[in-house]
């Protein structure tokens, strides 16, 4: 069956102290979901579980983000995440902190029920 793109959300998050990858990856998905309210998939005859939901993050070191962990954070739906070089690294002036920015594009789909 062939997915059909319902929804892109895009979101940022922010640690700002720490270079915490994974704490600015979950700040930019609730920021994406947050004012989200699907209701629409029951016109189509599906359920909240029947989405699927693609999270992209964009860091500086996407290996530093626990991918499970951003998965957690969305509660319907077969979730997959992945991270990706991007987002932005602010160092501090002084020392070895820095401002984390990552972006999350969510992107909710469904079966088309075709196939």
């Amino acid at each position: 069956m062939a997915r059909v793109r319902c929804i892109t959300e895009m979101g940022m998050g922010v640690d700002v102290h720490g270079k915490d990858a994974t704490k600015a990856a979950k700040r930019a998905v609730s920021d994406a979901i947050r004012h989200s309210s699907l209701g629409f998939f029951r016109m189509l005859g599906k359920t909240a579980n029947d989405m699927f939901v693609d999270v992209m993050i964009g860091v500086p070191n996407p290996d530093a983000v626990d991918t499970a962990a951003v998965a957690k954070g969305l509660p319907y739906g077969t979730v997959k995440v992945s991270a990706v070089k991007g987002g932005l690294e602010i160092p501090a002036e002084q020392g070895t902190d820095s401002i984390l920015i990552a972006n999350a594009a969510v992107i909710v789909s469904f079966d088309d029920d075709k196939g």
